[in-house]
């Protein structure tokens, strides 16, 4: 019963993911984004389960998206990667930096070169958008989410 539980809390935070980048789709693509569902990406510090959510969650959303399997591939890796980190860090604020330093380092290598952007410029762009996304919206999730238990919640519904 309990991997049937596991398997629904990572396609639920799949689902999330998936579905905020596509309702934001015009802030949520390319060089220049505030892909606001990153701001779960501090859920694997709460639930183990959105290590894969958030993977699958965002291959969905750059399967939807218009950069190929760079994003795809790439793209999604960069987030399982990041997702792994963050649940060994002991904090939020620790646990932010993953995200956005892999996604503003790796994301911005592939995005530079599809959109003849300056990697440097990339960077900085996709480094801002992963602060406002992980660090303004994220964090104070993070907290809202272990304040009202809301996981926990899920956890004793039957």
């Amino acid at each position: 019963m309990k991997s049937v539980r596991y398997i629904i809390r990572a396609s639920i935070i799949a689902a999330l993911y998936a579905s905020i980048t596509y309702l934001l789709k015009p802030i949520s693509y390319g060089p220049v984004q505030v892909r606001v569902s990153e701001a779960l990406t501090l859920l694997p510090l709460i639930e183990n389960s959105a290590i894969p959510g958030l993977f699958v969650g965002c291959f969905l959303a750059n399967l939807l998206g218009e950069y190929g399997p760079w994003d795809l591939y790439f793209g999604s890796f960069i987030t399982l990667i990041a997702a792994y980190l963050t649940s060994k860090m002991p904090n939020p604020f620790l646990g932010a930096l993953p995200p956005i330093i892999l996604n503003a380092l790796g994301v911005s290598y592939y995005l530079s070169l599809l959109s003849n952007m300056p990697y440097i410029i990339t960077v900085f762009y996709i480094g801002v958008g992963e602060f406002i996304s992980v660090g303004l919206i994220g964090i104070p999730l993070f907290f809202f989410i272990k304040r009202t238990g809301l996981i926990k919640y899920f956890d004793k519904a039957r």
